[in-house]
């Protein structure tokens, strides 16, 4: 999609109306993550919005970490992230901050709210404040702790910070109306006591702030100006906004909210990926069946083809589901461009050339077909050769190009061979075919200019390298995953046919290959050299496959 293919949408309409009434100097984003897993390919959507405001408006974007539960949050999702977000290109410069560096002000916030009447410490159990919470159609009813004296709340805050209270026996809640519409502002809680060692401040905090009171005033602490944010906070907006007004803090960051990314097949719950991960379902944070960036990153996803993709997703106001489809297009769109080109055999058929010289003849082939100056390789032709089995049938019928008894077809790049014969087996399966080939098409034409309907791949059954290509389709059988019968839960779901692996037959250049080096195997898809590839092991992950059943669509609109 080119800029001027991009459309418009309403979060760059308020910007624009906010800077043309002289409202800012200098557009200011961030993104928020909480270091409590990987990242996966709707925070990849959340980090082109907010990135891409403050690159567009040449502006600032901030990596800020809303480090605010150390029971679930761990230093190697810290680097996992960072190392995301330079893989997508989201350049944060100076700008990286956690929440964590803000828990002082944030504390001493919190008395002022406290001295002010705003705030009270309440000892209801957490049983007894969802009962005293109220329901959607009726108000709840103040808790009997809530007309303490600032004095005393702020004796029991302080306790509760030296850690002389036990998890769960109290907690600090701002005082705003229990009978609010919105159950946001029914006196949200502000501090909990948790005695956990943080991953950067290790045990200095017995408290710890909610993820609501830490958010806004981050934003406000770093001269936010728009904190961009999925849908589902746009019922925390009106509390966002109370203690942006009811805090001395520096700056007043908007609040915007859009509709997150959705995908067929796939679930963006970090809980349940985590416990795909933790009970074995899937290899680890980075399976390429994983949503996960760096699940989609192994399995050979670009940068480019992600943006591509949540460009053409949008940015809108209403929760929708993009094609899996589409997302497969955005890949094959970019990989055309960038994969060298290799011949594979993923289901092996010999053939005996028996009247090819004993010798090795090498035949080239280009490294890319629009491309000259990515240049050729060789490619070795021998007498017993690999091709595809279903390059070949014994009975073909009439609008069949490829193999069969008595026909003439071309090697890729070398010549061409006509079947003679098919060997079998005891019970009847093919194991063999012996073949002919005629001298002067070597390089893939003849002198008398005969052609052939029907071109094929092949390897060297004697000179090539051995792979194991993993070949993975959806993790889940449904579109929606979450969509479950009774007593059934989204594991049910899962795929059984999600990973298979292949013994492969490729070309000897394919041992020259680097990890993470996208390849079109001719005729079959693209792959990528895995990371796991080491010790002469060569494995290759299948990115995508060579249809495209979403363009094609698109065309006969």
């Amino acid at each position: 999609m080119t800029e001027e293919e991009k459309p418009s949408n309403f979060i760059r309409d308020f910007i624009d109306e906010e800077l043309a009434a002289g409202k800012h100097s200098q557009i200011v984003t961030r993104f928020p993550p909480e270091p409590n897993g990987y990242l996966h390919i709707g925070h990849a959507f959340a980090i082109g919005v907010s990135y891409g405001i403050a690159q567009d408006y040449k502006g600032k974007f901030h990596l800020r970490f809303d480090d605010t539960n150390p029971e679930k949050e761990d230093t190697e999702y810290v680097d996992a992230i960072k190392e995301d977000l330079r893989w997508l290109g989201a350049d944060w410069g100076e700008n990286l901050f956690f929440a964590s560096d803000y828990f002082e002000q944030l504390f001493d916030w919190a008395k002022g709210m406290i001295n002010e009447g705003k705030a009270y410490v309440d000892d209801l159990t957490p049983d007894e404040m969802r009962e005293y919470r109220g329901t959607l159609t009726e108000p709840g009813k103040n808790s009997p702790y809530r007309d303490r004296a600032p004095e005393e709340n702020l004796e029991l805050f302080e306790k509760m910070a030296a850690g002389e209270f036990d998890e769960g026996a109290k907690v600090l809640r701002a005082k705003i109306d229990m009978a609010h519409p919105n159950m946001n502002m029914r006196d949200p809680v502000l501090y909990r006591i948790l005695k956990a060692e943080h991953h950067r401040t290790g045990d200095k905090w017995k408290i710890y702030p909610s993820y609501d009171f830490t958010h806004g005033q981050s934003d406000a602490i770093e001269g936010i100006t728009h904190s961009l944010c999925s849908l589902e906070f746009e019922y925390h907006r009106p509390l966002y906004n109370w203690f942006i007004e009811n805090l001395p803090v520096p700056h007043t960051p908007r609040q915007i909210e859009f509709a997150r990314l959705n995908v067929e097949y796939i679930i963006t719950s970090k809980r349940k990926l985590l416990q795909l991960v933790n009970d074995n379902h899937v290899d680890g944070w980075d399976d390429p069946r994983m949503p996960t960036i760096a699940g989609l990153r192994r399995r050979g996803y670009t940068p480019e083809a992600l943006k591509e993709f949540c460009e053409r997703a949008g940015v809108a106001k209403r929760e929708r589901v993009n094609e899996y489809a589409l997302l497969e297009y955005c890949l094959r769109q970019d990989l055309e461009g960038k994969a060298t080109r290799r011949m594979a055999v993923l289901d092996p058929l010999k053939v005996v050339i028996e009247n090819f010289p004993e010798e090795t003849e090498w035949y080239e082939g280009p490294n890319h077909p629009a491309d000259e100056a990515r240049g050729k390789r060789k490619v070795p032709l021998t007498k017993e050769i690999y091709i595809e089995r279903d390059d070949f049938m014994e009975d073909p019928p009439r609008k069949f190009f490829r193999l069969g008894p008595g026909r003439e077809v071309r090697l890729r790049y070398a010549c061409y061979i006509t079947c003679t014969d098919v060997i079998k087996d005891d019970e009847g399966n093919i194991v063999e075919l012996r073949a002919t080939f005629d001298p002067e098409s070597r390089g893939g034409s003849t002198p008398d200019g005969r052609k052939v309907k029907g071109t094929i791949h092949w390897v060297s059954a004697t000179e090539n390298v051995e792979i194991e290509a993993r070949h993975y389709e959806q993790l889940f059988t449904k579109t929606n995953p979450n969509e479950v019968e009774e007593g059934q839960t989204f594991i049910d779901n899962l795929n059984p046919d999600s990973k298979n692996v292949l013994k492969v037959y490729g070309e000897p250049e394919l041992a020259n290959a680097t990890a993470g080096e996208p390849f079109q195997f001719e005729r079959k898809g693209y792959y990528i050299l895995d990371t796991e590839s080491e010790d002469g092991k060569l494995v290759f992950n299948r990115s995508v496959g060579l249809r495209d059943s979403w363009g094609k669509k698109q065309q006969k609109k």
